[in-house]
């Protein structure tokens, strides 16, 4: 997780994050806000016994959405590491060779580097987990198609992965318009055996059937969140283990006061639930907690 240091809101996202509110705070008081709850994060964390690795952002970079760090890099458990082009410019200025000196330094093996940056020469971009849903345990990536998530990126993705492409394209309605939902993240989190997931996002019917079939063959419980939810960060949610090989879902605050009881208690049956008050963070940046957390599943260093 990356501790900000220049938070705001970032004006070279808002152009398709929908989500992103001006909430008319000047930036200092945005990054003292966002360090607040982002230190109260990591805290409610670190207390159920997640171990995160913190850095701090360098100040100098003027990087507002350094706080998302999954959207430029993923860790995989065969020690392979993904780096990913970013549509935003100012955002690129977020991948840093000190974070992987740190996770080096913390024990995991690195054994190689995946780049796919060259792609925005090409105005081609796929950013992480944000633009990727991945089922590690059934090698399948979910992918909502937007100007920040190419298909052939995707696809090439998946052949240096050896992940399986589930496609489709997720929308919102934004002035009574339908669009494309920014990043797949946003309306879909897949846990070990369940996936929260809104269905109405996925207009074409043939699509919205193709992702039932694939989390019913993998033997996922559905459990359907609405459009309303969404606008709540109801599906950024990111399944973690704590201690005692506990189970958590990760959430906002936010995300959970939007739950009916009826879909707390499903997650329920499938681990704890752990939320956080990141109001700051959602308005201004458009995204929540499972954006803030680059899960690490390299191996440990022999």
């Amino acid at each position: 997780m990356i501790r900000p240091a220049q938070f705001r809101m970032n004006e070279e996202t808002a152009v398709n994050n929908y989500y992103q509110k001006d909430a008319g705070i000047k930036p200092e008081e945005a990054n003292l806000k966002a360090q607040r709850e982002f230190d109260q994060f990591v805290k409610n964390l670190k207390e159920v016994g997640v171990r995160v690795i913190v850095i701090d952002d360098n100040p100098n970079n003027n990087t507002p959405d350094s706080i998302f760090p999954n959207n430029w890099i993923s860790f995989h458990q065969n020690g392979n590491v993904g780096i990913y082009p970013m549509f935003a410019v100012n955002r690129r200025k977020e991948r840093n060779p000190e974070v992987l000196d740190r996770i080096e330094e913390s024990g995991f093996e690195i054994k190689n580097i995946i780049d796919y940056t060259d792609a925005e020469e090409a105005e081609l971009f796929l950013e992480g987990t944000g633009s990727l849903v991945l089922d590690r345990v059934n090698r399948k990536a979910y992918c909502a198609l937007s100007p920040r998530a190419n298909e052939d990126l995707l696809i090439e993705f998946c052949e240096d992965f050896e992940y399986t492409p589930v496609i489709f394209t997720a929308y919102q309605t934004v002035n009574s318009n339908r669009l494309p939902i920014y990043h797949t993240n946003v309306m879909m989190g897949i846990g070990e055996t369940f996936a929260v997931v809104c269905l109405d996002c996925i207009d074409d019917k043939k699509e919205r059937k193709n992702i039932i079939k694939h989390l019913k063959q993998d033997k996922k419980e559905i459990i359907s969140i609405t459009e309303d939810q969404v606008n709540n960060f109801a599906g950024n949610m990111l399944q973690v283990v704590g201690l005692g090989d506990k189970r958590y879902l990760v959430m906002s605050t936010a995300a959970f006061n939007s739950l009916t009881k009826d879909q707390i208690i499903k997650i329920e049956k499938h681990c704890a639930i752990l939320h956080s008050d990141l109001g700051t963070i959602e308005r201004l940046g458009g995204g929540s907690a499972r954006c803030m957390m680059a899960e690490v599943f390299l191996p440990l260093c022999p």
